[in-house]
């Protein structure tokens, strides 16, 4: 299964958030949304990072509940990693663990952002495929 196939099923919807918006319009999104991450855009549109639920809890973390009026552009992540959507869903769930984040922004062959996948969507397409090879093994034995 690729990302592709992930992205057909849930769709391609991204939300944003600009970089000098407040940590608290940010976490409100996040929970409007129901989702754990924004991605962040900068004044001319261009995506420059991401913020996520983790981000948030860090700048509390260290700056008390004040962090909440920080621009999201002190508590982004900057360096953000992507796949593209032919990529397996193997390739990203080892790519998520081994840099330890839980989103990952889809970008096509053009650079164009194609959409996010989470770890919760890789990891529910992974058990639909361990699921289905295993009704197929079934399938076999009592057909053999």
């Amino acid at each position: 299964m690729t990302v592709r196939a992930i992205l057909e099923q849930k769709g391609s919807t991204v939300f944003t958030v600009r970089a000098e918006d407040s940590l608290e319009t940010a976490a409100r999104q996040l929970s409007k949304h129901r989702i754990g991450a924004l991605l962040v855009k900068d004044g001319q549109g261009k995506f420059t990072g991401i913020l996520s639920e983790r981000d948030i809890v860090r700048a509390c973390a260290n700056h008390g509940v004040q962090a909440l009026q920080m621009p999201v552009l002190k508590a982004m992540t900057t360096k953000v990693l992507h796949c593209k959507p032919q990529d397996t869903v193997h390739y990203v769930m080892e790519m998520m663990t081994r840099h330890r984040f839980r989103h990952l922004p889809v970008v096509d062959d053009a650079g164009e952002l194609a959409g996010i996948i989470s770890i919760g969507d890789v990891v529910k397409r992974r058990i639909e495929q361990a699921e289905q090879e295993a009704e197929e093994i079934k399938h076999y034995i009592a057909t053999a």
